[in-house]
């Protein structure tokens, strides 16, 4: 008799397994990592992608095109999980990740052909892993953080390293330094979200400006706005998640009347409650009114009447940064406006940004938070810039969290990528059409005269095309790790 088959899948599934099926994967990852290649490196290049719904990106930042890439293959989302998971934490280096990841898994791929155990390349990547790091803690550069000038001065350059190959590369001293000032100025949390970033088209880039505070665009107004002040001092915040405006009724809503006495009553008490609710604000002393909810034109014209300022339709965001800057709590309710619920800041004023109107709110006394406006011209070169401004401000912000939780701040030199990530580099140079060996003998004969008393030494061959083999590694030899040790002779960029 023949023993009965044991079904564990779902009928139809495809299942495969073997050295072809760990080709496959290697090969699809090998075509996630052409489609980010040519944009790395500051000679790199940008993409253009259009969505099915017809809307442009351009960008050269690895975790956006992977994202906007409809990826299918198991395998080669698994690169895709890996930018998405650099750009959370770090914020910078997606494509570079992708790109180590994809070389790996091709300097492995005529092993894994020729039929070696997996365990066996696990174990050789593991001990190459480890003298990596131990040299990147070897040239890593210590910056005391007592020293705010020094410390200010590295973290400008990690800022304008993570700009130097993005679309606004000819400002990146400009935009660095206000990525600093942006990161420089939170507290000690260092919450992403106490920085905000809004886009203005129109003007130059060198238009852009960095607030002290909470800002954001005018939302839309009603008859009588105009004649509502347009900046207070000290001014008491209310933040609201009310409707203050008169509306229809609701769909299947039915009340039935017998006379105009009866209708007449159902319309006064409806005015009614909105002048009370509008009465308990102003009694409440807050001097500018925030609310998520629409805010009519009798509410509008009723707070012009006493000097206040009001705005509706504020975006959940922004009502939310308000409030963890300005400090109170959004009510839903107007029957308890008491003084610990509402906001305080030292300066609020509207004002004119290109064609747009701003409210700021400065001089936030529960928690330190700013505002990037950026200007520009088109709006797909306004959001590369958010996006390239986001990668920064992850870097400083990184930066400064490991001169908080140690005693120095220490950055790994640019030099490091000579001697381990040698593929990256022969690809910026590809990418920038120069001939390796032009470079390398430039960079000799520079480093030589200007840097005499360094111990600099030619290996035996060009540090582009020396990759680190892990198996070599894995197996103990000797002459190749004397060899790794002894490539002093690296690459830098300032």
């Amino acid at each position: 008799l023949q023993p009965t088959p044991v079904i564990l899948l779902k009928e139809g599934t495809d299942s495969s397994q073997g050295i072809p099926q760990l080709v496959s994967n290697i090969n699809a990852c090998q075509v996630i990592a052409e489609a980010v290649r040519t944009t790395l490196g500051p000679r790199g290049m940008d993409k253009l992608m259009v969505d099915a719904r017809g809307k442009a990106t351009i960008s050269n930042d690895g975790a956006t095109i992977l994202k906007l890439l409809d990826v299918v293959h198991p395998a080669a989302k698994t690169l895709v999980d890996i930018a998405r998971s650099q750009d959370a934490e770090v914020g910078d280096g997606t494509t570079s990740v992708t790109l180590l990841a994809a070389e790996f898994l091709r300097q492995l791929k005529p092993f894994v052909e020729e039929s070696l155990h997996p365990q066996t390349i696990i174990r050789a990547f593991r001990t190459a892993t480890n003298l990596a790091v131990s040299k990147i803690k070897e040239i890593a550069v210590s910056v005391k953080k007592d020293d705010k000038q020094e410390q200010r001065q590295l973290l400008e350059k990690c800022a304008a390293t993570a700009l130097n190959s993005k679309l606004i590369a000819g400002q990146k001293e400009f935009f660095s330094k206000m990525v600093v000032d942006a990161v420089m100025s939170l507290d000690e949390l260092l919450s992403l979200k106490m920085i905000g970033i809004k886009k203005v088209q129109g003007g130059a880039l060198e238009d852009s400006q960095l607030v002290s505070g909470v800002a954001f665009k005018k939302t839309f107004s009603y008859a009588g706005f105009e004649m509502q002040p347009k900046r207070y001092e000290n001014p008491k915040i209310a933040l609201l998640n009310v409707e203050l405006e008169l509306k229809a009724e609701k769909d299947n809503a039915e009340v039935r009347v017998k006379s105009v006495e009866e209708y007449q009553a159902i319309v006064d008490a409806e005015w009614n409650i909105l002048y009370d609710k509008l009465e308990k604000i102003y009694q409440s002393g807050a001097k500018v009114v925030l609310s998520k909810l629409p805010i009519g034109d009798v509410a509008t014209q009723y707070f012009a009447d006493r000097d206040l300022f009001c705005a509706g339709r504020v975006q959940e965001e922004d009502l939310k940064r308000t409030m963890m800057a300005c400090g109170g709590s959004i009510q839903t309710s107007v029957g308890a406006l008491t003084e610990d619920v509402l906001g305080l800041c030292e300066v609020f004023e509207e004002v004119q940004v290109g064609g747009e109107r701003y409210n700021f709110f400065k001089g936030c006394p529960k928690a330190k938070t700013c505002t990037i406006i950026l200007r520009g011209g088109a709006e797909q070169f306004t959001e590369e810039t958010e996006r390239s401004l986001h990668d920064a401000i992850m870097i400083v912000r990184r930066a400064i969290k490991v001169s908080w939780s140690r005693r120095d701040i220490s950055c790994v030199s640019p030099k490091s990528f000579g001697v381990f990530l040698n593929p990256l580099w022969s690809l910026r140079v590809q990418n920038g059409k120069v001939n390796p060996e032009e470079i390398s003998r430039v960079f000799l004969t520079t480093v030589g005269k200007e840097k005499s008393s360094q111990h600099i030494r030619r290996p035996s061959s060009p540090p582009f095309y020396s990759p680190v083999h892990p198996l070599w590694l894995a197996q103990g030899n000797a002459s190749f790790r004397r060899r790794i040790s002894s490539m002093t002779t690296t690459i830098t960029k300032d």
